[in-house]
């Protein structure tokens, strides 16, 4: 682990090499899995801000599972998340554009309609934030959804920090993520020294 800040950054996060590819997986992180996209508690009111420039660009089911069951929604583990299609369906807030996977909250976002991008943690992936008592932990999320994008990040050889390098600088700052370049760096040297 590597701290930074009130940060535990695991190894995994920059010994791994990961870079989305969407014409491989399609996107399944947005349609597979137990439960929705992990929301932080100022996401909420958020989404609410948001939803009616959103709303346009959401799939008939999605709305109808926003409508039934909110915007967001508390797992077994009482955390916040976004609501799914059905029994463990797609992400509520899911799109497809040629055949892809992608998010309605971002598409927004890119067309201008909202200055919110989407949950952060959507945006880390695939890092996973865990909350402690006097700190968080910054993990890699290992998921066989995620395969070719580890094959593609291993071909580029783009650690997983830097991969989603712009979200940790949304979620931490600027002066974090210099830290965590620094202490990269540094444990570089010493295995050069070793």
């Amino acid at each position: 682990m590597i701290p930074v800040g009130k940060t535990l950054v695991s190894d995994e996060v920059v010994s791994k090499r990961f870079v989305c590819d969407l014409k491989k997986c399609k996107g399944a992180c947005c349609i597979e899995g137990e439960s929705g996209a992990p929301l932080e508690k100022e996401e909420l009111k958020i989404l609410e801000d948001v939803y009616p420039a959103v709303k346009p660009y959401l799939t008939v089911a999605g709305i109808q599972t926003i409508e039934e069951k909110g915007l967001f929604l508390i797992d077994e583990d009482g955390d916040y998340v976004t609501p799914l299609i059905g029994e463990g369906g797609a992400c509520a807030f899911t799109i497809f554009e040629n055949g892809i996977a992608a998010c309605g909250i971002e598409k927004a976002y890119n067309d201008g309609k909202i200055d919110f991008r989407k949950p952060v943690s959507c945006h880390l992936y695939p890092i996973r934030i865990s909350q402690y008592k006097n700190y968080e932990a910054v993990n890699y999320h290992e998921w066989d959804v995620c395969s070719p994008a580890c094959k593609l990040g291993n071909k580029l050889s783009v650690p997983v920090y830097r991969f989603v390098k712009d979200a940790l600088i949304r979620k931490y700052g600027e002066h974090w993520y210099a830290e965590l370049e620094q202490a990269v760096a540094l444990i570089n040297t010493e295995k050069i020294t070793r």
